[in-house]
């Protein structure tokens, strides 16, 4: 399994399959998306952080919240392999109006994203990253 999400950052990187990455930008300096089924949503923080939120390495940062069947938040950072936490104590995922259409790319360095029916997928530019999906989930 880790080595289907591993193909799918390297294609998304290479940009081979997939239409030109799109980004969200917002005042705050954050971005936000969620998936065309409602059930993921991401939050990416800029290196340096912002007026409201600071991550804790620094940043840059992107957490995505999976809302069923069972709430989790995985978080991957500046470094290291991505985390995922089950009792996250601020719940409010998926209420961004930017959707990430399916088969479509997002891009903010470090991280890129792919939303597939499947499911999404985020990797870091040096592999570490995540999968999400109501039937399964990895990191790494």
């Amino acid at each position: 399994m880790l080595r289907s999400l591993s193909l799918l950052a390297t294609v998304a990187v290479a940009g081979t399959a997939f239409a030109e990455p799109l980004s969200f930008p917002s005042d705050s300096g954050q971005e936000s998306f969620v998936t065309p089924s409602g059930n993921i949503g991401c939050v990416y923080t800029p290196a340096g952080g912002t007026d409201i939120y600071v991550p804790t390495d620094g940043g840059p940062e992107l957490q995505c919240d999976r809302v069923e069947p069972k709430y989790l938040r995985f978080t991957l950072g500046a470094a290291g392999a991505a985390t995922v936490t089950g009792d996250v104590g601020d719940p409010g995922c998926c209420g961004s109006e930017n959707t990430l259409p399916y088969g479509a790319v997002w891009r903010a360095d470090p991280f890129t994203c792919i939303s597939m029916e499947a499911g999404l997928a985020c990797t870091r530019d040096d592999s570490h990253g995540f999968f999400i999906s109501r039937a399964r989930t990895e990191v790494h």
